[in-house]
């Protein structure tokens, strides 16, 4: 079975002084590898195609047979490293807490510890007969939350 510390080395080698970054590598036991990058502005073909050619250069079929699969991290995907988050700030997220509360807002901070949401609860103030729509500031933890998302919206 190919090494995923060998492949993830080749690709961070190739991603050096280009602004993409590698999101995960995977190699299952029958060698299919995928290996997903990401950038703030999108994913290129030419780019994944440049970086398969790169990485098949370096692996030997004749030590190992693989299939491998570049690719874009997929818009609507959870993310999985922090720098999504980052490139994400300012846009709308979807977020679902291991307790189970989903939570839908922009993401307004993001740093190695943990993110931020902010999020349009309904309150009543002291005072006031009805409630009223008020921007709200959620802290969470990346432990607490089993997935964060883009959230994709036609309106």
């Amino acid at each position: 079975m190919i090494d995923k510390s060998i492949v993830e080395k080749l690709a961070e080698e190739w991603l050096q002084g280009k602004e993409y970054f590698l999101v995960d590598v995977t190699v299952s036991p029958d060698d299919r590898i995928v290996v997903e990058i990401d950038h703030a502005e999108g994913v290129w073909i030419e780019d994944c195609v440049e970086l398969s050619r790169f990485i098949e250069g370096r692996l030997s079929r004749e030590e190992e047979d693989y299939e491998l699969e570049v690719g874009s991290a997929g818009l609507g995907q959870p993310f999985k490293v922090l720098q999504q988050y980052v490139n994400h700030i300012g846009h709308e997220v979807e977020t679902l807490t291991n307790a189970g509360r989903k939570l839908h807002g922009v993401l307004s901070a993001a740093d190695a510890d943990h993110f931020e949401l902010t999020v349009r609860v309904k309150k009543k103030a002291e005072g006031e007969k009805r409630p009223k729509w008020v921007d709200e500031t959620v802290p969470l933890h990346y432990d607490e939350v089993k997935y964060t998302k883009y959230l994709i919206s036609f309106k």
